[in-house]
């Protein structure tokens, strides 16, 4: 039974810190995709960043690039989204994604991952 559990998350300020974290079982850890993807209340699910466990390539999107961080810990299965400068427009509910088949990061679609958690908040108080 493929699972995924996040953990992390909470309040911060505006140019603060928070740290997500993600440990996946039940599938092929080692060498697949996992990914973070976050939703605003009235906005359509967006991709955050993701990391090939493989060889830690990663991938963001625009917005977070040089903000974020995203590293695993394949010891523990495990992904860390690290999040720093965080802004407003940062808060949302975020959920921890993984390809179950295994294989690199695709684009940063929904529909292109087939676990999902159930979601940490994050909410940013300027």
């Amino acid at each position: 039974q493929v699972q995924l559990v996040e953990s992390g998350g909470g309040s911060a300020q505006a140019g603060g810190s928070l740290s997500l974290s993600c440990a996946g079982s039940g599938f092929t850890y080692s060498t697949t995709c996992m990914g973070w993807f976050r939703q605003a209340p009235g906005k359509e699910r967006e991709g955050v960043a993701a990391i090939y466990t493989g060889d830690g390539e990663p991938r963001y999107t625009d917005s977070v690039k040089g903000r974020f961080t995203i590293s695993r810990d394949n010891a523990k299965n495990t992904v860390h989204l690290q999040m720093n400068s965080l802004k407003p427009e940062d808060t949302a509910m975020y959920y921890c994604a993984a390809l179950v088949y295994g294989g690199r990061c695709p684009v940063l679609r929904p529909s292109h991952f087939g676990a999902w958690g159930q979601g940490t908040q994050v909410t940013v108080s300027s």
